[in-house]
């Protein structure tokens, strides 16, 4: 039985994965700073699985003390398996992009905590041989829109390094996975204005779990989003710039 740390774990996509991996019976230890909200979901899933689920309280803000958490964790509630990143925070861009603590706090809480937290548990699953990654990133991070660009900035940060982490982290026998979600309903996207196609979390929980459990790379969920994406990073600049996106 695999036992999988969830960080982030009251975000609609976390919850997702967490029902997907408690319906095979995997022991997941939910981890975030919502300890109330973190209690509520975990009773959700042992009364709809009968699931072994731990909570654990952790704040990716503080990214010096992170490395001697991943520590605890395991001396609390035993080797992980995997961890699922799937923390993050997008703020309206008009308050990230002033001068002060909303586009540090961005940058904290989408790229330096996860990867202060992630270089931790790659450095116990390569020990071991074994585990797996799998990091929440966003197809803002594919290219640089004035309307997100700090928390675009973020996550596209965060997807190379996943990447580095990946080449890192193969020979060790240890899977890294990207995805790059496009609009999902959740609390981040409630009411912002211009979504469409805006898929349902519980099916994204589940498309990242068999994706996981496939040995994939990176993907985009839903797939369209490749496509979509692909498009966008080929339009050139002097187009590009011009547009209001």
């Amino acid at each position: 039985m695999t036992q999988i740390l969830i960080v982030g774990a009251t975000s609609a996509i976390a919850r997702g994965c967490a029902f997907a991996w408690a319906k095979q019976g995997q022991r997941l230890v939910l981890a975030g700073r919502d300890m109330a909200e973190l209690e509520r979901i975990s009773r959700d899933i042992r009364l709809r699985f009968a699931s072994h689920v731990q909570v654990a309280a952790l704040d990716l803000d503080d990214a010096d003390q992170l490395s001697a958490r991943w520590d605890d964790l395991e001396t609390a509630h035993g080797h992980m398996d995997g961890v699922l990143m799937a923390a993050g925070w997008m703020p309206d861009d008009s308050d990230a992009m002033r001068r002060d603590t909303p586009a540090l706090q961005v940058l904290a809480r989408n790229f330096t905590g996860p990867v202060a937290l992630l270089n931790a548990a790659a450095d116990a699953f390569a020990a071991r041989k074994h585990g797996f990654i799998v990091g929440i990133g966003s197809v803002a991070g594919d290219r640089g829109r004035q309307s997100n660009y700090v928390y675009g900035a973020a996550k596209g940060g965060f997807s190379i390094y996943l990447a580095g982490l990946r080449n890192r982290l193969f020979a060790d026998g240890v899977s890294v996975l990207t995805v790059k979600p496009g609009f999902v309903d959740t609390r981040m996207t409630w009411g912002l204005p211009g979504l469409f196609l805006v898929a349902d979390p519980m099916v994204l929980g589940e498309q990242i779990v068999s994706a996981q459990a496939a040995g994939k790379n990176t993907v985009y969920l839903p797939s369209f989003w490749r496509l979509i994406m692909l498009i966008i990073q080929h339009v050139p600049e002097f187009v590009f710039k011009r547009l209001k996106l």
